[in-house]
């Protein structure tokens, strides 16, 4: 990157921790630029020196390389400080003295930063999602209730035109049962993560290949029960026709803003 004038400076902000001193994290930001921390009344902001614009790009791999270090910054503070605020890819804090700037901003939202310090301190946060192989639970389901057995065993006596109305009744009572199944299912499980959990919030269920996803959450975790809670999901994932995706710890980006 060119050199900057004074008009053109801003600091790119990783992320906020406590700490009252200077320190360098290296030449680890994006496109190797020198990372450091500005401090202020006890907190730090986890900045670099960039030009006072977007990292923008029409290169999908370049933007996807910036979010990657972006996201391996905050990792190293978070294992420098313990306790970290993430921001998201692209802060940048102009002015004609943005380092002062930083201060500023520091100070005036520190009581919120602070707050959001305390609500993460010595936790972690965690991605459960739960997956069910709808197939094979429709088959289970299929030869454990009653009523659908019985409307498969009238389908295979009676004329094809006739069989044809009691499959559609078979998929409409199968559909049925298997919509009771995930409610409670979901609240079975969602209560024993939860359990473990300073904080849950329910996310968004996304693709799973040929299988469906029955719950997809975040989770703030205190360090000491993050164990229980992989037992925990250890004793779902042994349930046949079900599996559990447990990933991270992961910087808390779900539960601070």
């Amino acid at each position: 990157m060119k050199d900057l004038q004074i008009e053109e400076q801003g600091r790119y902000i990783y992320c906020v921790a406590k700490g009252s001193e200077k320190t360098s994290l290296g030449k680890i930001g994006l496109e190797n630029s020198m990372v450091y921390a500005i401090p202020s009344n006890g907190l730090l902001a986890i900045v670099h020196d960039c030009e006072q614009k977007p990292y923008d790009s029409k290169d999908e791999e370049k933007v996807k390389q910036w979010i990657k270090q972006h996201e391996n910054v905050i990792e190293k503070a978070l294992q420098k400080f313990e306790t970290v605020i993430p921001l998201s890819f692209d802060v940048i804090i102009k002015g004609k003295e943005p380092g002062k700037e930083v201060v500023n901003w520091l100070q005036a939202e520190k009581e919120r930063l602070e707050r959001s310090l305390e609500k993460v301190k010595g936790k972690q946060e965690f991605g459960v999602q739960i997956i069910w192989d709808s197939a094979e639970i429709g088959e289970k389901l299929s030869e454990d209730k009653e009523k659908i057995k019985n409307l498969v065993k009238e389908m295979q006596k009676v004329p094809r035109g006739k069989a044809y109305f009691i499959k559609q009744k078979i998929k409409k009572e199968l559909k049925q049962e298997m919509e009771k199944l995930a409610d409670q299912k979901f609240k079975q499980f969602y209560s024993k993560v939860k359990e473990q959990c300073s904080e849950v919030k329910v996310d968004k269920n996304k693709k799973a290949g040929c299988e469906e996803m029955l719950m997809n959450l975040s989770c703030l975790v205190e360090k000491d029960k993050v164990s229980q809670l992989g037992k925990e999901l250890d004793e779902i994932n042994k349930l046949k026709g079900f599996s559990v995706r447990f990933t991270g710890p992961w910087p808390p980006y779900s539960f601070v803003t």
